[in-house]
């Protein structure tokens, strides 16, 4: 097994033990990470993000399905399950992330879900009604960076 196939690996353990610390770790200096929550994250934003999401999280799994990694890339498949802190609705996340290493750390990282079957389980009613909306995916990008950089100003 290469080297960048255990650092996915060891990223995804991390996460399952709710490690944000160790998943930071992970990530060079200048990486960047990009979901559908989560656009554009740059530098110490996608460390800070991962501590948030793992600190808030009382009940997250994680597994991590399938990957494969070269001197370049990587995929991975992983599942979550948690219950979305701001409805308390459960929520079960099948993700598809793609990654660029660098210095034998992440340097870009894309998750790719989708988000209308995540806002159906994570918002209710109004996922179901609205999840397939730009206006419903800019609300919910919207309070999370909000979220985010409140962390991150507590952090320092």
């Amino acid at each position: 097994m290469g080297v960048h196939a255990e650092l996915i690996e060891r990223f995804y353990a991390a996460f399952a033990r709710r490690d944000g610390d160790a998943m930071a770790a992970c990530y060079a200096p200048d990486a960047r990470f990009s979901d559908p929550v989560f656009p554009d994250l740059r530098g110490a934003e996608p460390g800070a993000m991962w501590r948030m999401l793992t600190g808030r999280s009382t009940d997250l799994t994680v597994e991590l399905l399938e990957h494969d990694a070269d001197d370049e890339t990587g995929t991975a498949r992983w599942l979550a399950h948690y219950t979305f802190t701001q409805t308390g609705r459960p929520v079960e996340n099948d993700v598809r992330a793609t990654f660029g290493f660098e210095g034998g750390l992440i340097a870009d990282h894309r998750d790719e879900f989708d988000f209308h079957r995540w806002a159906r389980q994570a918002l209710g009613p109004a996922g179901l009604l609205l999840g397939g909306t730009p206006l419903l995916r800019s609300a919910v990008r919207r309070r999370s960076r909000a979220a985010l950089d409140e962390f991150m100003a507590r952090e320092t």
